[in-house]
Parts: C-alpha cells; sequence; structure tokens
C-alpha cells in the first residue's frame, strides 16, 4: 500500500468536520483542549521492571478510583464480584438493596479468600474453617466460638474498602482518606451527561491475559497512529491522522473521525467511498432501509446507522448527532479504564496487571448495549479466552473481533522488543501519541 506525506496543516481538523454535522453537536464535542507535553522519552524498563510494579501497587493502585464492576453486575441483596488488582482483592457486594459495599477478600483467621469470581451469598462463609461474615462485613458466626476468646466482634468487622457508583459503574478505592470520586472524575461527568451510560448494560464481557505489561497493552490503545500499520482495512473510512487528542487534569480524550478517508491514502476520489466502506465494513443491510443517497457521506453513514438500529436494537436516534453515530469517541479514566460513550460506539476497555507478573496484563473488552425495555438485563457473564483463542472466536464481538487481533498481534512483539532494546527509552510523536505521554506523567506524580 503506498501512502502520501503531508503536513497536519493540510488535513481537515475533527472541529471543521463536525461543522457538516446534520444534527446539532453536543457542546462538549465542540471543544478542544490540546497541550504540549514536551518530547522527552519514556524509559522502557517501567514496562517490565518488578521494582517499577511494586512501586505501582504502593503509591498508585493503593491510592486511585478503581472501576471493579457495574451495577448491573450485582442487581440483588447478596449478589458480588471479586475484583483484583496484583496481590489486592475485593469483594464488591449488594449488602442492600440500596447499598454496594467493598470488602477485602480474606479472612480474618488466617487469610482464606472468601469468594472467587461471581455469584450470590446469603453470608461470606470461609471455605476453610466456616468463619461467617454477614453481607456488610459484620462477624456472624465463629465454630468453636469458646477457643477464640481473644476475638471482639466489632474489631473482626472485614475492613472496608471506599465505594461510589457513577453512570451505572462501581469504583472503589483502597486509600481511606481518597478524594471523594466525584472530585476525581474531575470534568467527564459534565461530558457523560450526553451519553447516559447509566441506561446501558453489558452485552458482552470478554478478558484474556495477553503476554504484555498493562501499560503496554493500554497505550496500544491510547493512540490511532497506528492504525496506518496495523488496521490497512479500515483506512478507506478512517480520518485516523484526523483525529483530536483533547488532555485534561488525570483523564483524556481521542475524537476519531469515520465515514472520512485517512489522509494516508491521497486525495478521495468517491466521495461517497468512505461511507460506502463503513457500512460494508458493519455488515448492514441497505435493502431493508430507506435513505437517500443526496446527503453528504456522513450523513448518509450516520442515517444508515440510525436505521440500523432502529431496526434491530429498537433504538431511537433520530435526534443523534452524526458525530456521536459515527466517529471514535474514547475518554480514558486514569489509569486504567477505557470508555467509548458514542452511540454508534458502545464500547469499553479495562487493563490491569495479572498478578505481580510485569510481562503480563489481563486486558478486557465489553458492549454497552442500551437499554430498551425499562428493565435492566441481566450482565453477560465474562468469557475468558484461552492463550489460544482469538479475539475473533467470540461471535458477540462481530466486527471488533478481527481488529482486536490485529492489535494484540503487536504485544507480545512490543514486550520482546522493550526488553531486548539497546535504546533507554521509547519515543512518542509530539500529539498522536500525547495521550500516552499524559498517562505516563500523570502516573509519575503518584509514583515520585
Amino acid at each position: 500500500m503506498t501512502t502520501k506525506n503531508f503536513t497536519r496543516d493540510e488535513m481537515e481538523t475533527v472541529q471543521e468536520i463536525l461543522q457538516t454535522d446534520s444534527r446539532t453537536v453536543p457542546p462538549v464535542l465542540k471543544q478542544e483542549s490540546i497541550k504540549d507535553l514536551g518530547t522527552a522519552d519514556i524509559p522502557r524498563e517501567i514496562f517490565f521492571s518488578p521494582e517499577y510494579h511494586n512501586l505501582e501497587v504502593e503509591k498508585m493502585w493503593k491510592k486511585v478510583w478503581q472501576w471493579a464492576c457495574r451495577e448491573e453486575n450485582i442487581p440483588n441483596v447478596g449478589d458480588y464480584v471479586v475484583y483484583d488488582v496484583a496481590d489486592l482483592s475485593v469483594i464488591v457486594v449488594r449488602s442492600k438493596a440500596d447499598k454496594i459495599q467493598a470488602l477485602y477478600n480474606s479472612c480474618l483467621h488466617r487469610g482464606t479468600q472468601l469468594c472467587v469470581n461471581e455469584g450470590n451469598t446469603l453470608a461470606l462463609k470461609c471455605p476453610f474453617h466456616g468463619w461467617t461474615w454477614k453481607l456488610d462485613g459484620t462477624l456472624a458466626h465463629i465454630p468453636c466460638r469458646w477457643d477464640f476468646e481473644q476475638v471482639e466482634d466489632e474489631a473482626f468487622r472485614l475492613p472496608e474498602i471506599k465505594v461510589a457508583t457513577w453512570q451505572g459503574f462501581v469504583f472503589i478505592n483502597f486509600d481511606p482518606n481518597c478524594e471523594s470520586l466525584e472530585s476525581y472524575l474531575e470534568n467527564l461527568p459534565e461530558h457523560f451527561q450526553q451519553f447516559a451510560l447509566q441506561e446501558r448494560f453489558i452485552a458482552a464481557h470478554v478478558a484474556k491475559v495477553m503476554p504484555a505489561n498493562w501499560k503496554v497493552a493500554l497505550g496500544a490503545f491510547l493512540e490511532v497512529y497506528h492504525v496506518i500499520g496495523t488496521h490497512p482495512q479500515i483506512l478507506k473510512f478512517s480520518g485516523d491522522a484526523n483525529s483530536q487528542n483533547d488532555i485534561y487534569g488525570r483523564h483524556n480524550r481521542l475524537i476519531m473521525p469515520i465515514a472520512v478517508q485517512s489522509p494516508h491514502l491521497g486525495k478521495l476520489r468517491d466521495p461517497q467511498a468512505p461511507a460506502t466502506g463503513l457500512i460494508e465494513f458493519m455488515g448492514i443491510d441497505l435493502e431493508t432501509l430507506q435513505i437517500s443517497e443526496e446527503m453528504n457521506p456522513r450523513a448518509y453513514a450516520a442515517e444508515v446507522t440510525r436505521q440500523s438500529f432502529k431496526q434491530n436494537l429498537e433504538v431511537d436516534c433520530s435526534t443523534v448527532s452524526d458525530t456521536e453515530m459515527l466517529d471514535i469517541i474514547s475518554y480514558f479514566i486514569f489509569p486504567n479504564l477505557m470508555i467509548f460513550p458514542g452511540v454508534g460506539q458502545p464500547f469499553m476497555f479495562r487493563f490491569r496487571p495479572y498478578g505481580n507478573d510485569p510481562d503480563s496484563c489481563i486486558m478486557e473488552f465489553l458492549v454497552l448495549q442500551p437499554c430498551t425495555s425499562g428493565v435492566m438485563p441481566p450482565a453477560a457473564k465474562i468469557h475468558w479466552l484461552t492463550s489460544e483463542e482469538n479475539w475473533s472466536d467470540v461471535p458477540e464481538l462481530r466486527q471488533a473481533g478481527p481488529v482486536l487481533d490485529q492489535d494484540a498481534s503487536n504485544l507480545l512483539l512490543l514486550q520482546k522488543g522493550l526488553k531486548a532494546s539497546a535504546k533507554p527509552g521509547i519515543t512518542l510523536g509530539n500529539y498522536q501519541e500525547s495521550r500516552i505521554r499524559h498517562f505516563h506523567q500523570i502516573l509519575d506524580k503518584y509514583l515520585s
């Protein structure tokens, strides 16, 4: 594939593209927050050093708000989910109809983990000796209580972890003196008023242990500079180099325009080609839809998507802007959560260490689907892929599966190459990889 050399000044900006939208664009998407973050290299040893991993656990993972589950994961009293990061393990449980708590997942007798995975229980009972706690962490029963005269009930409550909810997401924080979640999220609650994710549910949840450090995997999805090399099949309808990268306090955002041809392909010969290429990629049957082809390409692609949503999901998007229907809008919530809230791209990623191995991580991909029945459906159970399985083996991921396989193919090469390199650090682009640099600068603040 031959690609064109160009400068950033020669391309349409996202804001120029949004001016052609057939609907009203939400004000938050018309904002820009572009910052010069410098050009210093990132030390390569932070991606494989056990000492650096230990520092992250003590100074970052134990101090930040991090997403543990969705409310629809635990809709009923007694429902629980276990959230693990490094050696830390938490039980997130609905202890009352209107209350969610987070408790350390460790028996106060001899340390046995109380719960694994997810489920429903009337009480938290140790599988080793039968010590039992109520759902709120209150000590309920000790077999042979006469032999533990030193145990006082109040002192043997399960230690609690801070918990807060936002937009249907349940966050936890190990630091008892942490700032509120509302403060931690900074400007994001204002932005997400447009997206109402509390009205969505987890339609698919796929996870896999990947052979790379969690920061390596995360960085692979914090930029679209890799599209030309990794996803050439989507260049005909993806404005990769046109993308807007917004830097906030500790979080950041990407807007990549879709139904726009990549500048790498040079002059656009057929104005409708980006729209038709996208529709073909999405597998939408045009014969069942009634759409005029006289619209501009983005308006046409957006209308096709609206009618497809109406037909297949019973979701009315008649007033939703073209950018929300089409574009890849990605919000990164430090340290490890990536949410794509646009109507046409309802999915999210999470990356976290796999135990204490700095050479591997857990990568998760979730599809968030609008709830149209008025009753929130149960969340999809997590589907763990083996090392031999591919993301494209999961039918629920549809077109995303092969794209994720392309991304995944880079991760082992990245991890091995970083360890073998004679260069002391990695070099980042000033703009297209600015979100990666921003992430590392915020991480450094926690570790300093």
